[in-house]
């Protein structure tokens, strides 16, 4: 199969040139994001490799389909990027639903440690031969209560090291887990009684801004507030005003909403044009992260074995398991050799 791989970056290569030899596969890489400008580009292959930031709407998607893509594969487990409608009959999409969930929660851990003890102000003092301590208290997570929003796998396993903290957990989903040692709750207790809460639920109609100004209002005035899900799960302004007003503790953030022009690149000669991603920067107890919870070894290897598991199973006619359409929540039966059409 012939692929055009979208947004590269020299660590993608590192993975996925091993896995095309393995797979067969004759892999294009472009280091540019896929949109309607750049989907001339894929005349020739089979299939397109996206990922989180790269845009599969409409127009674009109409353009991969008169080129003669057949397979769209997304390298993540995200998907609010693509325009599921436009693809459905065209395009077969599929995604790596679950690459390293220890990966995202262990980093989500590593953002409430860093922010509660502020290790990463006490490294940038000592580096200055600066040995002050003050200003640097915590709190004990023994004994405190982490709120946990979504309770798929990478939420479970947070909730699973919360708990080897000492800490109770609370949880909100509206599918719960069964036998789950959490206990569920409504949304609005989890934010009144949370002392951390972490968003761990994909980006959906329903679940954009679920962290408005209402429900900051309802948080703890110290509660640390951690994001390794997606960025418009919380609504940016309010979560300015939220830390102005030192309504919360603090956040740990490594998604943001506008993140796709500024995120995985390196940008350190120019000027950040966009004010609210320049206004988190300066709180002292925002900890910002560009998207690097999902960033191990393990992860990095299970992304491209099942990316290229997924396109094997189209190219031989078999079963997409990993295949997702906008039916898949409702109606859709994949009655067509376990297609979603």
């Amino acid at each position: 199969m012939k692929i055009a791989f979208y947004d590269t970056k020299p660590y993608d290569k590192v993975w996925f040139d091993t896995m095309a030899q393995e797979y067969n596969a004759e892999i294009k890489y472009f280091d540019f994001k896929l949109n309607a400008e750049t989907a001339c580009l894929s005349k020739g292959s089979d299939v397109v490799c996206i990922f989180v930031n790269d845009t599969a709407d409409k127009e674009t998607l109409d353009i991969l389909h008169e080129n003669g893509v057949k397979l769209l594969a997304l390298r993540s487990a995200g998907y609010n990027n693509v325009d599921f409608k436009s693809a459905f009959g065209k395009i077969h999409v599929v995604r790596v639903p679950d690459y390293s969930p220890a990966a995202v929660a262990e980093h989500a851990i590593a953002l409430l440690l860093t922010l509660n003890r502020k290790t990463h102000r006490a490294y940038s003092r000592t580096r200055d031969n600066n040995f002050n301590i003050n200003g640097f208290i915590g709190i004990d997570l023994a004994g405190k209560t982490a709120g946990v929003i979504g309770t798929g796998k990478i939420g479970r396993v947070f909730a699973g090291i919360c708990k080897g903290f000492g800490m109770s957990v609370l949880a909100y989903d509206p599918y719960p887990v069964q036998d789950l040692d959490v206990k569920y709750t409504g949304l609005d207790e989890l934010l009144e009684s949370s002392d951390v809460i972490s968003l761990h639920c994909p980006l959906t109609p329903e679940t954009r801004h679920m962290i408005n100004r209402e429900n900051l209002e309802k948080m703890k005035s110290k509660a640390i507030l951690i994001n390794t899900s997606r960025g418009a799960l919380i609504d940016t302004s309010a979560l300015i005003e939220a830390l102005k007003n030192r309504k919360i503790g603090g956040a740990g953030l490594d998604v943001y909403e506008e993140e796709s022009e500024y995120f995985f690149e390196d940008l350190s000669d120019t000027i950040i044009e966009d004010d609210e991603l320049s206004r988190l920067l300066t709180f002292p107890n925002v900890l910002l992260t560009s998207h690097q919870a999902f960033f191990t070894e393990e992860a990095m290897h299970e992304i491209a074995r099942v990316t290229m598991e997924n396109v094997k199973a189209f190219e031989s006619g078999g079963a997409l398991e990993n295949e997702i359409c906008y039916k898949c929540d409702g109606p859709c039966e994949k009655k067509n050799k376990n297609r979603c059409f």
